[in-house]
């Protein structure tokens, strides 16, 4: 089993339930276990203008490698109905691998850590809430220090009481 760290994110339909229901497919794929679970936040998009994204992350053990992984992400991807448009546009669900154990690994269709990790709050804040300790292997800093480096305006914690 490795530990791995998600991203989770939703700017179209009902993206709170989308999130969630993911997060529900992703914990009955066998092998496959839920570790920790961040809040949700809403956030700015990055790219063209579209709505706030729900972003939150998770931290799981899988026995998936990082390729298995990231064919499982896809697919629960398209059972929520993504489709790749536009570079950064909105999107129904997203998924991202950002960490797997201490890897780093780049291939034509796979980076880990992910490209972005260290420069996106929406990511950064959340993970930092479950997994603040775990060391980002290029920059070799913890994931709590790398949140307070990053602008953190417009990620504004989700009030769960506000969830119906």
């Amino acid at each position: 089993m490795a530990k791995c760290a998600l991203a989770l994110g939703s700017n179209l339909g009902n993206s709170l339930d989308t999130a969630a229901n993911a997060l529900k497919a992703l914990t009955n794929i066998p092998g496959v276990d839920l570790i920790a679970t961040s809040s949700w936040y809403q956030t700015k998009p990055v790219g063209p203008p579209q709505p706030d994204y729900v972003n939150g992350c998770v931290v799981l053990q899988v026995q998936q490698n990082p390729e298995e992984l990231l064919t499982i992400l896809q697919a629960i991807e398209l059972q929520f109905g993504r489709v790749r448009t536009e570079k950064w546009g909105a999107r129904t669900l997203d998924l991202d691998i950002l960490l797997y154990e201490d890897l780093v690994m780049q291939t034509p269709n796979l980076t880990i850590p992910h490209t972005h990790l260290r420069e996106r709050a929406f990511v950064l804040v959340p993970l930092a809430e479950i997994a603040p300790n775990w060391i980002e292997p290029v920059s070799k800093k913890a994931i709590a220090q790398l949140a307070k480096e990053v602008d953190c305006t417009g990620v504004k914690l989700i009030d769960p009481n506000d969830i119906s």
